[in-house]
């Protein structure tokens, strides 16, 4: 089918959007009408906060919203909230936070929190005139200029905290950049830091041109490219660990011994092989990215900083790693992340104003240390299934359900198929199978009839 382009979508009325979309996507289909509109919520005002939330909104995507329990953290017994889609993923940081509950629990700490931006321009003049007059001229008054945008952040304990000109010339001809570093407090401070970028941007554009240092043709080659923070924040870095000693990790018919040295091989071959490194950073990132959606911050940043720094030693890398010292067990996360708990949808969404309600109400460095446990503890639940029973067993298990569902099975067919797959392997082949011949069917084909 040939689509054509639509003028003005977003001043269509919800309705409009959603006859436009169904007639011209989806052959005019009344049942596609009533899957978008089955998710709306009855409370008009809770839909029309949710509508505002995104541009072109016409329905809501719903996600599991679950809870994982046991999370001694810090001495404080936790349950975290996990928005995620994925099988096994809240059942594991559940049983790893089990696992460790009586082992001592999970330990955080605040290793570093500056968040960093920078304003991107081009000058072609003298690079030593440019840097002099930076520092003798330019730097204080971009602190002064900013009173107005930072005297809020300062009564809350937070700010400006350093300011540099960059010389990246060697990268780009004439690329310069203003390094500035913030502190944001309890605040993600996108907004604040973006907005005194682009105040940094105006304070270095005026005094250049008001000096008489510098020719006309150099104050001409003053081009202020763009102003925006950078989601890597290698020194925004929350470390969550847990450890105990070596007899303590026996699991089933593995000695503590032979455990350990397997789990410590598989963080190795991670540390080391980028194709392992990538599927285990995924995981790790399971937990974390389900208690940041769950807390209402960007699962996107997130990522893209956590993966940027297990590649900043040049070859991308594990982001867990663990030792065995004086009879002691030990397995750490260096995460960097910056999150918020107030601002954006911390204070909008009822179910992120429920999440960090659970979580105690927690300040932005508490939330990183928890975040943080949840990535910890998914890696550590994940490696465990690997190096002992395979992760296949638990997670098709996990699966079973969804196989079931799409198969449209009763309830009293769940719950034989869950007995029946007790003592065996779980496959879609194997589920497909059995549930045919419950049904007194030869095929799948034959059930749609």
């Amino acid at each position: 089918m040939n689509h054509t382009p639509v003028e003005g979508f977003s001043k269509l009325s919800k309705e409009g959007k959603i006859e436009w979309l169904v007639n011209e996507y989806l052959n005019g289909s009344e049942k596609s009408i009533q899957t978008l509109k089955q998710y709306w919520n009855d409370d008009a005002d809770l839909q029309r906060l949710h509508d505002e939330f995104s541009e072109n909104t016409l329905s809501n995507f719903y996600m599991p919203f679950g809870f994982a329990p046991n999370f001694l953290i810090d001495g404080e017994l936790q349950c975290l909230p996990m928005a995620i889609e994925e099988s096994s993923v809240v059942a594991a940081a559940s049983k790893a936070a089990k696992f460790w509950i009586n082992r001592g629990g999970f330990k955080t700490k605040i290793l570093s929190k500056v968040k960093l931006g920078h304003v991107h321009f081009m000058f072609g003049g003298d690079k030593e005139k440019l840097d002099r007059f930076f520092l003798e001229t330019v730097l204080a008054k971009l602190f002064i200029d900013t009173e107005p945008i930072t005297k809020n952040m300062q009564a809350r304990g937070g700010g400006i905290l350093n300011l540099k000109l960059v010389d990246k010339t060697e990268d780009i001809p004439d690329y310069y950049q203003i390094h500035a570093e913030f502190d944001t407090v309890d605040s993600m401070g996108a907004n604040f830091i973006n907005s005194c970028l682009e105040q940094f941007a105006q304070t270095l554009k005026r005094e250049v041109y008001e000096s008489d240092v510098f020719t006309s043709e150099e104050k001409d080659s003053l081009q202020i490219v763009m102003c925006i923070l950078t989601n890597y924040t290698p020194d925004c870095l929350v470390r969550a660990e847990v450890s105990c000693p070596v007899e303590d990790l026996a699991e089933g018919n593995v000695s503590s011994e032979m455990f350990v040295e397997k789990f410590t091989r598989a963080v190795r071959i991670a540390e080391v092989e980028p194709y392992r490194a990538t599927t285990h950073n995924k995981g790790i990132m399971n937990g974390i990215d389900a208690v940041v959606i769950a807390t209402g911050n960007d699962f996107r940043a997130v990522e893209a900083c956590a993966h940027t720094y297990a590649s900043k030693d040049g070859k991308y890398s594990s982001l867990t790693h663990c030792e065995v010292k004086d009879g002691v067990f030990r397995f750490w996360l260096d995460l960097p992340i910056s999150l918020g708990t107030v601002g954006g949808l911390t204070s909008l969404h009822p179910l992120v104003k429920l999440a960090l309600e659970v979580l105690g109400n927690p300040n932005a460095e508490k939330l990183m240390g928890i975040v943080a446990v949840g990535g910890l503890a998914q890696n550590f639940a994940a490696l465990r299934s690997l190096v002992t029973t395979g992760i296949q067993q638990g997670h098709m298990k996990m699966h079973l359900l969804n196989i079931l569902n799409q198969l449209e099975a009763t309830e009293e067919e769940k719950e034989y198929f869950v007995n029946y797959f007790k003592d065996k392997t779980v496959s879609h082949h194997g589920v497909i199978s059995e549930f045919c011949n419950l049904r007194g069917v030869k095929s799948v084909e034959e059930l749609k009839k």
